[in-house]
């Protein structure tokens, strides 16, 4: 056995001794909530592997079916991933913003969020945002945002729908990340995934006010007025907010 073969092994080992066995009543449960639980506590690190199914199941004193529930609901939750291949098994995984946005399109798609709870909420969290930049956006964040406004320009002018919103959603994606603070850019990609859902379902719109706002929105912000932007933007989002109701309400009773 190589050196490097004898260190994860040891490794291995000493990760066993942290488990407990556990209760059969919800038994993956306890077993995810022990592994969260290291990874809280820092031993357990994003990259690290867990050890074999087999010494896992023997730590627990379970089955590995009950030990293969177990990690699917932390895969699923975006705690851990499965690689295959010899130097495969369980490794644990970078912070993951999708498993927000997936978590939030759930709620979406189970009636927990409604229209109106996610353009709402979009006005909320876009005016802290604006004020957010208006005082942290650097010439490159201005930049960034400036190029998606030609871009959402060429694509309304070739009558590109998809592009359009996609590009609309865009937009407020890179203002969140001028925030420089990751929990509004997870928000923000969470609202704006179900956003995306919520305009497939409600289909192609005219919006010709969006350009013509964007341009005025640009010139507050670079001159850092902040009053000034956050008022474009509501005016803008609240716009939006009554014609995609619009748009829903037709939508259901036809």
């Amino acid at each position: 056995m190589s050196a490097a073969a004898a260190g994860a092994a040891t490794t291995g080992a000493a990760l066993l001794g942290r488990f407990n066995a556990i209760t059969p009543q919800r038994a993956f449960e306890e077993i995810a909530d022990q592994i969260r639980a290291l990874v809280a506590q820092g031993q357990l690190r994003p990259g690290d592997r867990l050890p074999p199914e087999r010494e896992l199941a023997g730590a627990f004193q379970v089955s590995r079916n009950t030990l293969r529930e177990a990690l699917r609901a932390l895969e699923l939750a975006g705690m851990i991933e499965s690689r295959k291949g010899a130097a495969g098994g369980a490794f644990v995984r970078p912070g993951n913003a999708q498993v927000v946005a997936g978590g939030m399109r759930d709620l979406y798609h189970l009636g927990a969020i409604t229209p109106e709870h996610l353009t709402e909420a979009r006005i909320w969290l876009s005016e802290m945002v604006v004020r957010v930049v208006c005082a942290r956006g650097t010439e490159a964040d201005f930049a960034a945002l400036q190029a998606n406004v030609e871009a959402m320009r060429a694509a309304d002018a070739a009558g590109d729908f998809d592009e359009r919103q996609r590009l609309n959603r865009e937009f407020h994606l890179i203002l969140a990340r001028a925030t420089r603070n990751p929990i509004v850019v997870v928000t923000m990609e969470g609202v704006m995934a179900v956003l995306g859902r919520f305009i497939e379902q409600i289909g192609p719109g005219s919006n010709p006010f969006t350009l013509p706002s964007r341009e005025r929105f640009m010139r507050h912000l670079r001159a850092r007025d902040a009053t000034a932007a956050v008022a474009e933007m509501t005016r803008f989002l609240a716009r939006m907010q009554r014609s995609y109701l619009a748009q829903w309400k037709a939508r259901l009773k036809s």
